[in-house]
């Protein structure tokens, strides 16, 4: 859902009523309240609350839009042109919070000092390089949030984010962000987390492991596998991939796009008896794991 759709449900909650316009007709969510669940009517022009409808708005959106609400607000965001995507709220939230824990300070810095692009700074918070092109507002906002005044225009930068930690036994780079958000438990046991940006690697061709063993965390999925995880083992031949400890999630249910398709790539050889079984599990469910969900510590004792 977008905010339109959110405002929508939300007024309808107040009023039992609200406009009817082209975003409103398409949406997805709605559509499953009137079709599926019969807690909304819709006529040529207006959207009407039924019976029940209160009880599931209490109950499935209230609490959640006035988080939003609340934090679009102390931020100087809820304008009526707003129409960023549930996901980007959630986002924007995350690196608020992130901000306020002091976990984002170290970052940040990073960011500033290799004067980051704009497609490098999307890679790392919305997982794709691309997402936040000809998105204007939703720039200035990461950038209000993040306090940096602009991103370099580059597509790729030739840094790799670090989180440091004294008298280090062991690397891993991650696949994703999210670990060195959170940096007290690999800290406490001498882990130093690296992040490259996803399939942007050629920047490992420089990386200095200085002798210390060095893993890949990555999410199981078959862009984290069958693409990006060769490639890292080509510029680093000894790093070796973690084992997953997450719970698997399915495909469909959560409209992830990396799907599997392995009938021209083999990877056999990279993974181990463990690994190549928990792999078969995942493409005969049709189901991922992604990184942040596993117990980085843990999957270093497997």
């Amino acid at each position: 859902m977008n905010w339109i759709e959110l405002k929508a449900l939300n007024s309808l909650y107040i009023n039992g009523e609200t406009k009817l316009n082209d975003t409103l007709d398409k949406s997805g969510e709605i559509n499953y309240l009137i079709n599926s669940l019969r807690k909304l009517e819709k006529s040529y022009n207006k959207l009407s609350t039924l019976e029940g409808f209160t009880e599931t708005y209490e109950k499935d959106y209230l609490k959640t839009y006035k988080s939003y609400e609340i934090f679009l607000s102390e931020n100087q965001l809820l304008k009526p042109q707003l129409r960023f995507e549930e996901n980007d709220i959630k986002i924007l939230m995350n690196i608020q919070a992130w901000k306020k824990e002091g976990t984002l300070e170290e970052l940040r810095n990073q960011i500033i000092a290799s004067d980051e692009s704009l497609r490098g700074v999307s890679l790392m918070f919305f997982k794709n390089e691309k997402y936040l092109d000809n998105k204007a507002s939703l720039v200035n906002a990461l950038k209000q949030i993040l306090e940096v005044e602009h991103f370099a225009n580059e597509k790729d930068q030739q840094y790799i984010y670090k989180l440091e930690c004294y008298k280090p036994k062991t690397i891993i780079l991650c696949e994703n962000l999210d670990f060195l958000t959170k940096p007290n438990k690999p800290r406490q046991h001498g882990i130093e987390l690296w992040y490259a940006g996803g399939k942007n690697i050629n920047k490992l061709d420089f990386a200095d492991t200085r002798g210390l063993p060095i893993y890949y965390s990555c999410d199981w999925d078959y862009d984290g596998l069958f693409i990006i995880y060769p490639l890292v083992k080509e510029k680093i031949p000894t790093i070796q991939l973690l084992t997953p400890n997450g719970e698997p999630r399915g495909i469909e249910e959560t409209e992830h796009s990396s799907k599997w398709a392995i009938k021209d790539r083999n990877i056999d050889s990279l993974l181990t008896f463990t690994q190549l079984n928990v792999l078969k599990g995942l493409i005969k469910n049709n189901q991922w794991i992604i990184e942040e969900s596993n117990n980085l510590i843990d999957m270093l004792k497997i």
